[in-house]
């Protein structure tokens, strides 16, 4: 095994998820303090702009976004997995509604008055700006805009009554006796609302949902240690990029490896990395760059949810 290096920050509910699969995965890791807002420079060395949280990092293999973490840790340990056999759609797809439909409502709920109000108690107003104006920031260029919280409320008893109802008859986790990927994924949304008193109430009429939610934190974040920025970026300087995996895949998109391009978030988060491409798969791309503090690094990114062009 290569040493597992988390890029995250506490309040992330994405890093919350990548941290429970490390646990759950019972992987030892390194953590790796960033910035919540931009600039990130030390993250940015190895990245090449990617700028949303978590990132992965495995010596010179950098790793965006938690669709890709998760099968990076399947390979890292395939027991017990992320993605049961005979399951693998089903838990890909309702993983991928919870990041994106889910959390999108999460999102609207908390940050109505009273809940950003909660979250930036006793914060500077100069910070609290920085923040705000981080986010917007965030959203712009992108397919996603904020949904209205209104809306969101309006819908809320919809989706977490789906998961009652569900929870309340089928067993300890959302495909069986067992987690998979589908869990955590609803779980950080989940998380993200409960851990804002002003807005956790959202969740007090779905006691089946929080029992399941209690047995997902009991999980754990699994063993691990401190690391600098300055010594993550060393240690990718000083290694070599994994072997390219051996399936790659005709695109339409008639893009050759070796062809310089750019990758880019399509939703949110839009910043474009540029670099090498090395590899194209069903689920994953692999570019490589060179970074005068990182060295040479292979950045890989998932194919769902992502723009690659031409540079």
């Amino acid at each position: 095994m290569t040493d597992l290096i988390l890029h995250h920050y506490p309040q992330s509910p994405f890093a919350e998820k990548a941290r429970l699969l490390l646990g759950f995965k019972g992987l030892s890791w390194h953590s790796v303090m960033i910035p919540p807002v931009m600039p990130k420079p030390d993250l940015t060395a190895l990245t090449g702009g990617y700028r949303r949280t978590p990132v992965l990092q495995v010596g010179a293999d950098i790793y965006c976004d938690t669709a890709l973490i998760a099968r990076r840790l399947e390979q890292e340990k395939s027991a017990p997995a992320l993605f049961p056999e005979g399951q693998e759609a089903a838990a890909a797809s309702l993983a991928q509604f919870a990041d994106q439909v889910l959390f999108q409502h999460a999102v609207a709920i908390n940050f109505q008055p009273k809940g950003l109000a909660e979250r930036f108690a006793g914060m500077p107003e100069q910070v609290v700006k920085g923040f705000v104006a981080d986010r917007q920031k965030l959203f712009s260029g992108g397919t996603a805009s904020r949904l209205d919280t209104e809306v969101a409320l309006g819908q809320w008893p919809a989706l977490l009554s789906r998961l009652e109802t569900q929870l309340e008859r089928d067993g300890d986790f959302l495909l069986g006796s067992q987690p998979s990927i589908a869990d955590f994924a609803h779980y950080h949304a989940l998380w993200f609302v409960a851990s804002n008193r002003a807005v956790a109430d959202a969740l007090e009429p779905y006691p089946a949902v929080r029992a399941w939610m209690q047995r997902v934190r009991d999980i754990g974040h699994g063993s691990h240690t401190e690391l600098s920025a300055e010594q993550a970026i060393t240690i990718a300087r000083d290694a070599t990029p994994a072997a390219l995996p051996a399936d790659a895949i005709a695109i339409p998109t008639g893009l050759t490896a070796g062809q310089s391009v750019t990758v880019s978030a399509v939703d949110y988060g839009t910043d474009e990395v540029a670099g090498t491409l090395l590899y194209e798969g069903a689920e994953e791309i692999i570019i490589a760059r060179e970074d005068e503090r990182a060295g040479l690094v292979h950045v890989h990114f998932p194919r769902f949810g992502f723009r690659i062009r031409a540079a």
